[in-house]
């Protein structure tokens, strides 16, 4: 089509030609869900190609549960970078009690009107996904990262396949034990992040498959909290001296490798977690973390950015989720 006009943008998104001026003009008295329709419509046929001075700005909030979470520290950090390189995104961090899915709730609700679309590492919870329908069918652009919510019809999930990275990491302990009988440590952040119930899933399932001998004799959930890790993993060591291995589906690996360190042990019990931090990658170097699988938290908030970008400007894009690294210390990447 050749120099479309307001008229050809409201035939193409079969609204009022009144409403085209209002979203394109950004005036007040228009949905959100309406916003992106016109301007889907708008690029879809080439007009805001030619009306280059007319790129809507977006307002965001990254949704991340406060506490020591490394990865999560990360995610923030990361979200600060790459949204100053954005033309017209703004983006904030907010931050929740983690595991808690009241605070969660009423953080959507003071982002209501504030931002236009959120990305949020989500407990999985009846009134989570209630307040996140609700947000959806308002028009709010919503994605999650590091963790999904099932059952509701945001714009999709951002991060590795978690049952997938729970398998792997019972593989590498079932091989690296060799084969034999052994006892192992199981740690989460928390059951109610769906990703650290599906990275249980998968490596208790691979152990019953692939390594019957190997027992878990310990399940302990941390809440991403290093000393409440340590605390753990202290009583651990005490009530099964014999331990050979440990998996940690979450935060909380510095306070499980003091205790290993402490007790003399690093080089001995197998220590498999998750996230290439500057923390973990100093553990993998001086041997008491023996792998990480890692979702590369840069990729994730890009892939979060772009999305809901995308999507607030109607825009069509295809999200490329991130893959699951597996990283030692002889394979470490330079960044």
């Amino acid at each position: 089509m050749s120099n479309p006009t307001l008229a050809d943008v409201a035939v193409h998104a079969e609204v009022s030609l009144a409403t085209v001026d209002r979203v394109l003009h950004d005036r007040p008295g228009v949905s959100e869900r309406m916003k992106r329709r016109v301007f889907k419509a708008a690029s879809q046929i080439g007009y805001l190609e030619i009306k280059a001075d007319l790129p809507r700005a977006v307002r965001l909030a990254f949704i991340l549960p406060e506490g020591t979470n490394t990865f999560v520290h990360e995610l923030a950090r990361h979200v600060e970078e790459q949204a100053e390189l954005m033309q017209q995104v703004s983006a904030t961090v907010e931050l929740v009690r983690g595991f808690d899915p009241v605070a969660l709730v009423e953080k959507f609700t003071s982002l209501r009107h504030r931002v236009d679309g959120i990305a949020m590492l989500a407990v999985d919870h009846p009134i989570v996904r209630e307040a996140l329908r609700g947000l959806v069918s308002a028009g709010m652009a919503v994605a999650t990262i590091g963790s999904d919510v099932r059952t509701v019809d945001h714009l999709g999930y951002i991060g590795i396949d978690d049952m997938q990275a729970g398998r792997m990491a019972g593989y590498l302990i079932g091989r690296l034990t060799r084969d034999r009988p052994g006892k192992v440590a199981f740690f989460a952040g928390s059951l109610s992040y769906r990703g650290h119930q599906e990275r249980e899933m998968g490596f208790r399932q691979i152990l019953r498959e692939e390594f019957p001998d190997l027992e878990v004799v310990a399940h302990r959930e941390v809440q991403d909290r290093r000393a409440i890790a340590e605390i753990a993993m202290t009583e651990i060591i005490e009530q099964h001296p014999d331990l050979d291995a440990v998996y940690n589906a979450g935060g909380g690996t510095a306070g499980i490798a003091t205790v290993l360190e402490r007790t003399g042990r690093a080089k001995e019990i197998i220590f498999i977690a998750h996230d290439l931090t500057d923390g973990n990658k100093s553990l993998l170097l001086h041997g008491t973390l023996d792998a990480l699988i890692d979702q590369n938290a840069r990729l994730e908030v890009r892939e979060a950015l772009t999305t809901l970008v995308h999507e607030v400007r109607g825009v069509p894009y295809r999200m490329v989720p991130p893959r699951l690294q597996i990283v030692f210390r002889e394979n470490l990447p330079s960044e």
